[in-house]
Order: structure tokens, then sequence, then C-alpha cells
């Protein structure tokens, strides 16, 4: 009988559909049944050759071999994981498989990880897609009933492919030519260097910003509340403090009266649901978790406990086949602190508006959503429980009622001056009480409590005050305002590029969800950028990378352009080859504008110790392990431990101590100053050693006790009475 061979992405995954397709026969790294072998990849088991593979001289980083443009591109499979490679390889090839199902992640990096295995492995059978937004056991069985023809995501490998070898092109040319030309460790690509330029762009605003001082004007009443002043145009600052005394004097001891009182009912939504995007920059903001950290949880709590839909989505919104299954979601996610609100959902009839379903909105993947699995509470770590109730509370939240409230405006005058007080009477708690009212929407902070007032009323004894305040700089990034900002980077666009600008919007941004978090991590391991408390400041050898590479590469404009393109390839309208001859043609462009370059790069490391093979200055170099020194003439390469850091603590703060120094006089040092000589550490470790008494020599020592104990008179008789 023939067998169908299915690729997942990852073992967890992979185990999972196993135990759906009823494969229960382990083998090593795929799992059997009667009808399908189910194996998995390791995240990507191929990816692009290097440079190397395509002629020798490569290996050697040299400016003028530089652009490198081999016609096509190979593959090669990555060493680290070419066992595995070779398993699936084998359950491919197998003469009893014709027919293969791709069940990587549904997505365009999850066709690429997939396509690229089969290419490698040149296998031509025909191929299915499983195309799913959960791995529960309802999504894997629904979703084998509904396979899609492979050839439907030709387009969308295409696509992948072309981004791929787009980023292979420009990112390594322009990083060999830049580490090459200025003798530095520099690296750039079209998403990582558009956002280090929205940081500089930053820390430039906070530098040219000039702080004014602004006044304003309240009216405090013997009634329990307040009214401020405002102009016809509604503004409440005033940047000019001779034009604030001149109000304050005309109106000062003048009784207020009431012109007009302004009632509304007013409904107010939950706000939409999350995409990975939004979740980062909240759980960023409350918990202080980095993307990737928000990333590798949510992944978690997709792949393990299969509590939470698919995180790497860009969508904030549910497509209509998903509304069918609502009610079982929350019926799934309604315990503990979660099951009145549950309750109240399962016992109404859904009235969803478009902010919540729209099919026209939704790209690969739905919002995140729990899924149809009952969850643990008590199975969750701390963390997990954090993100999980961030993105539960917000699903409650869309299908309970709107939070309803009269919102009152009151409009006085006295001496042709207007002033204004506003206030609220919650109707309708809503949504709201999903999270015990303490939601902060960014509402007015002038509401109040306003008593009961008629038009025509004059409020008298009014105490007229002057306030003052300053315009403040915008704020640094932190890490999930710049997730936003790479989801939102329309603003460092110049004003009169629109074409772009639209663009941006349409495919959200540079970057994409699943990758933002990554891109973030390399600009802090490259030293590009630095994070003080919360915020992100740049470093002097980033500010000096964006003054090298060139300025096309600095725009969110090239991504915005590129992702045009690779959006037309997927949906059939635009020809890889065709873009990827513009690929290799801007990319001998960039190498040319930097070999041409008169910008020198000044290392902001540099040391006082001459390296002893060519008598160049040396650089100190930071890295997990410590710090070394390294000749500053890359094609030198000399290299030197100064300072490692031991596992070894300081008997004093009990921190970790650094070794500096070689041979015979290397000496331990702490951050608080404690100094000692290798020799004299190991002596006092010796010392330590014999007074210290091991666990396996006090278990010795136990037993013997007990071994004494079982001879004595009470033993004896306790036996005979056991053996009565």
């Amino acid at each position: 009988m023939s067998k169908i061979v299915v690729l997942a992405e990852k073992p967890s995954v992979g185990r999972d559909i196993a135990r759906v397709l009823k494969c229960n026969k382990k083998g090593n790294g795929f799992m059997e049944g009667s009808q399908y072998i189910v194996t998995w990849a390791l995240g990507h088991l191929v990816t692009l050759a290097d440079p190397e593979v395509y002629d020798n001289k490569y290996k050697t980083w040299k400016l003028e071999d530089l652009p490198m443009l081999p016609s096509n591109l190979k593959l090669s499979v990555i060493k680290k994981t070419g066992k595995q490679f070779n398993v699936v390889k084998t359950q491919l090839h197998r003469s009893d498989v014709n027919q293969i199902v791709i069940a990587t992640d549904a997505g365009r990096e999850g066709e690429l990880v997939a396509r690229w295995i089969l290419e490698k492995a040149r296998v031509h059978k025909p191929v299915k897609r499983l195309w799913i937004s959960s791995v529960t056991d309802k999504a894997i069985r629904d979703g084998f009933h509904q396979l899609k023809s492979g050839t439907k995501f030709e387009n969308l490998y295409a696509s992948a492919v072309a981004r791929s070898e787009a980023d292979w092109y420009v990112g390594l040319n322009a990083t060999r030519a830049l580490t090459t030309k200025y003798n530095a460790q520099l690296s750039t690509g079209r998403v990582q260097t558009p956002t280090l330029g929205m940081i500089a762009a930053r820390e430039e605003e906070i530098k040219s910003f000039i702080p004014k001082k602004y006044y304003g004007i309240v009216a405090r009443t013997n009634r329990g509340f307040s009214l401020t002043w405002q102009d016809n145009k509604n503004n409440k600052r005033i940047f000019s403090k001779e034009a604030a005394q001149t109000i304050e004097q005309k109106v000062n001891n003048q009784p207020l009266t009431i012109k007009h009182i302004d009632k509304k009912h007013k409904k107010k939504s939950a706000p939409q649901l999350y995409d990975l995007t939004e979740l980062q920059r909240d759980a960023n903001r409350m918990f202080h978790f980095s993307g990737k950290q928000t990333l590798s949880i949510m992944q978690k709590l997709y792949e393990q406990h299969k509590v939470l839909t698919y995180p790497r989505t860009d969508s904030r919104v549910l497509s209509t086949d998903i509304v069918s299954t609502l009610k079982d979601r929350v019926k799934a996610c309604g315990v503990d602190q979660y099951a009145r609100t549950a309750y109240k959902i399962l016992n109404k009839d859904l009235n969803l508006i478009k902010s919540v379903v729209d099919n026209s909105k939704v790209s690969d993947h739905h919002a995140i959503i729990p899924t149809e699995e009952n969850v643990v509470l008590a199975d969750l770590n701390d963390k997990e429980r954090k993100i999980y109730d961030l993105v539960v509370k917000r699903f409650l939240a869309v299908l309970s009622d709107p939070f309803e409230y009269e919102q009152t405006t009151i409009y006085a005058e006295t001496e042709g001056e207007q002033f204004t007080a506003r206030g609220k009477v919650i109707q309708k708690q809503g949504w709201k009480e999903v999270y015990n009212h303490r939601f902060d929407d960014g509402e007015a902070e002038d509401d109040q409590q306003l008593p009961a007032l008629e038009t025509g009323q004059t409020l008298s004894n009014i105490t007229y005050t002057i306030t003052a305040g300053e315009t403040k700089p915008p704020e640094r990034f932190t890490e999930g305002s710049l997730l936003q900002a790479m989801e939102n980077p329309v603003r460092y666009l110049s004003s009169n590029d629109k074409k772009h600008a639209n663009t941006l919007n349409k495919s959200g941004g540079i970057g994409t969800v699943a990758t933002r978090a990554d891109i973030i991590e390399k600009l802090f391991n490259n030293m590009y950028m630095e994070m003080k408390g919360k915020y992100i400041f740049i470093t002097s050898t980033g500010r000096q990378l964006l003054d090298l590479v060139p300025e096309e590469l600095r725009s969110p404009a090239l991504t915005a352009e590129w992702e045009d393109k690779l959006t037309k390839i997927a949906d059939g309208k635009l020809n890889k080859n065709q873009f990827m001859s513009e690929i290799k043609g801007y990319t001998k462009q960039v190498v040319q504008q930097i070999k041409s370059s008169q910008e020198k790069f000044k290392h902001d490391n540099m040391t006082g110790t001459k390296c002893p093979e060519c008598g160049k200055l040396m650089l100190e170099i930071a890295n997990k392990k410590g710090r070394m020194l390294v000749c500053q003439d890359r094609s030198c390469g000399h290299k030197k431990n100064i300072a490692k850091q031991t596992n070894a603590r300081c008997p004093n703060c009990h921190k970790r101590l650094e070794l500096r120094g070689e041979g015979d006089g290397q000496i331990f040092m702490c951050k608080c100053g404690h100094r000692e000589k290798l020799s004299t550490f190991q002596a006092r470790k010796d010392k330590e050693k014999k007074h210290n008494v091991s666990r396996k020599e006090v278990n010795k020592y136990l037993k013997k006790q007990d071994e004494g104990f079982s001879n004595n008179a009470l033993a004896e008789q306790l036996a005979k009475f056991k053996n009565k």
C-alpha cells in the first residue's frame, strides 16, 4: 500500500500531527503509521550556499572581488542539522511513498523551509498543502480533510526565494564592501539599517528639540469641580505669559454663566484582537519582555500547550469561518478568573462588528485567539500566564458588550472668555469588566464628577489660577515602540514619497511580524544600539555606520519597493527573474558607491596596545567569554585574551570574578575592588576543601549512625514486636 509523507516544520508539531494521524511506530526523526509517515525539519535545514562555493577566492574578503553575482544561487544543507535532512530525504525517496503533504508553518517562510528541502533532495512527487492556524487535534483533522493543491502555492514559494536571494545579493555584498573598505566589522541590510536610521532620527529630534513654556487658566468653583479656559479653536495652551496674565486679570472675581450643556450617550467597543506586534508592544510596556522573548513564550503556548493560535500573524481580525467556533473557544478558556465573563458570553447572541470579523483584512492567519483546547492554568509558568492572560482578556473583551456612558460637556463664559468642564456618567461597564475597570484606554484625564447644573445658571465665588507647563521632546524608543515604528515607518519617509508610503501601509511596514524581534536583537548584538534602562540609544558605531551606507539602504522606501514587488510575485503579477535582474543591478550600484566613498571610520574601542605582529594599535572587543585585544587590521588577524569571565566567586560580594593576565602572573579581579593572585586563590580553595565536608561524606556518616542504631536494645524490642 502506498504512503504519504507529511513534512512538519518542528518536531513538536510533527509529533502532534503523527498522533492525530495514528502514526505510532517511532523511527529516528520520523513516525510511521499504516497510511502516513510524519517527519520534520528543525526550522531551516537548507539555506543559500556561502560565496566560497562559487569561487575559492571568496574565502578571503577583498574589496576588489566585489560584487559577487553568481548567475544562479545554489542551495546547501546546514551542517548542524545535516543528520535530520538525511532522515527527511530518505523518507521522501521511499519507493512506497507517492505523495507529500507540506505541513510547515502556513506563510511565506514556512513555504520556503519545505520547498528548499524538496528541491535539495531532488524530489518530484505530487505535493499537497496543509494550511492551518492552530495545532489542536480538531484543527489538524479539519486541515487534512481540506488539503490544498501544492501548485496553488508556487507563486508564494517564488516570492520567498526572491526575498531570500535579494537579501543574499545586497546584504552580503554591502556587508563585505563596508567591512573591507573601512577595515571594521560592519554589517547592513534592507531592514536593520532603516531600523537603526529610525533610532538616529528620533535622537536627532530630541537633540534639536527646544522646549516651549505654555500657560493655562483654571476656574475652580465651590461646587467641587473645575473649568478650563479654551480659545475659539479649542486650544487650552497659551504660549505667552503676558497673554495669560491679561486674560486672568480680565476674568478675575467675575462669575461664570453656563451657556450650554452638551449631553451625549456614547458606546465604546473593546480594542481589537492582538496580532504579534501589538502583543509584543503590550508585553514590553507591562512586563518589560523583549520582542524575542514574547515570541518565544507565544510559540510555547501555541506548540506545547496548544492553548493559543498561530503567533506570527499581522491580522487583528477574524475570518467568518472562525465565528462558528468562538463559543467553543470561550468554553475552553473560561476557567478561574475568566469564568464569570465566559458564562455571560455563552448565554448571549454574538453581535460581531467589522473591527472583529472582516475577511478582507485577514492575511495568511487571523488574529491571535485561544484554541478549543481546554486550558489548565497550573501547567503554565509565570511568564506564560502573563501572555496568555493578555490574549484571553482581549478575546473575551471583543465578545463582550460595549462600554456605555453619558458624556457631559459644560460650556461657560465670562467677559467674552470661554471655559469648559467635562464629566462622565458610566451606564454600562461592558467589556471593561474583563479588566476589572483598570483598562488604560488613554481617555481624557480631565473627566470629573459634575453636579446637576442648568443652562443660564450663574456660578459665583470662582478662583482663577494660571497654570504652567513645558512642551516635551518625543520619547526615546523602547523596544515596544520601536516594533510599532517598524510596522508604521511612514513618518520616516520624505513627505512627498506618497507611493512608498502607500506600499508600506499595505505591506505592514519594514520586516515581518516573524523577523522584527530578531532584527532588533541583531542590532543590539552588533553593538549598533544599546539599552539604558528601558530606552534604546544609538552607539557611536551605529551612527558611523549610517554615515557610511548608501542613502537608499537607510530609508524604509527600499523595503517598501521590495515588498510591493514580492507581493506581486506571490500574486502572480510579476516574474521573479525580472525582479532578480533589478536586484543584481542595484547590488552593483551599492558596491560602487561604497568603493568610491571618501568617508572615514573611527574605531571607538581603540587601545594604546600595539599589535606584536604588524605594530598597529589593537581594538578591545567584549564577548560572552570575556574581553580580548584584536588587531585593527583584519588581514593581520592577531588576537590576545586580556580578561576571561569565570565561574569563580568573589569572597566579599559573591559576584563572578574576571581572570586577567597570563601564566603565573594571572590575577582574579572583582568589580567591588577585590584582587587575588591565581596561586593564592587556588591555595584558599584547597584549604576550604580540607575543612568542608562533602555531601558524600555526610551521607556515609549518617549511614554509619543508622547501622549503629540497628543493634541497640530499642531496635531489638521493635523487631520482636514486629515479628509477633
